[in-house]
């Protein structure tokens, strides 16, 4: 049997993300890369991938938080690809994951992937106080409207002569919850 191939998985959370530099200088035979929120189940390329592989292939990924959203998945994804005898390596970590692991790996997988989700949950959190900072100083101000003064205005004479609000929101091109933002009284 032929030496299997090296297939690398990139996942960048938002489209501004440079996918190049997580699996960078490394030779690949081929790779997938989604574009997808890690909490986001909807990972076409990653289910692209686990059909391609076959016995004797090594899957690449930068880091175990870029193939999975939580822990669970880690595990199921993981035993998924070595079930079918393909190696999972984490480069970040630097770990490899074959069939054959001792209890002593599967703990470390485990130990690992609960840092990763640990490591996930203190960035968002520090992410909301950074807002709630920012917003105390002013600096915070949040997505641009997308309805001018005067649209707001006519956006609100029309509500107030009863007008269905999803019409009118249809007609502004936005959604009922944005309209509603628009007719809370400002604080």
């Amino acid at each position: 049997m032929g030496k299997g191939k090296k297939i690398g998985y990139v996942r960048v959370s938002s489209f501004d993300q440079n996918p190049e530099r997580q699996l960078e200088n490394i030779e690949l035979d081929k790779i997938y890369t989604d574009k997808a929120s890690g909490k986001d189940v909807n990972r076409p390329e990653l289910q692209e991938l686990i059909g391609y592989v076959r016995d004797g292939d090594t899957v690449v990924v930068h880091s175990m938080d870029r193939l999975a959203r939580n822990l669970d998945d880690l595990r199921k994804l993981v035993c998924q690809l070595t079930g079918k005898q393909v190696k999972v390596q984490f480069l970040k970590e630097n770990l490899i994951f074959s069939g054959e692991d001792s209890a002593m790996s599967t703990l470390l997988l485990s130990i690992m992937g609960a840092f990763a989700e640990f490591e996930r949950s203190l960035i968002r959190e520090r992410q909301l106080e950074g807002i709630s900072l920012a917003k105390k100083r002013g600096a915070y101000r949040g997505r641009k409207k997308s309805l001018s003064e005067e649209e707001v205005e006519n956006l609100k004479s029309r509500v107030a002569t009863g007008e269905r609000k999803s019409s009118i929101a249809r007609d502004f091109g936005i959604s009922r919850e944005t309209l509603y933002q628009y007719l809370k009284p400002i604080k």
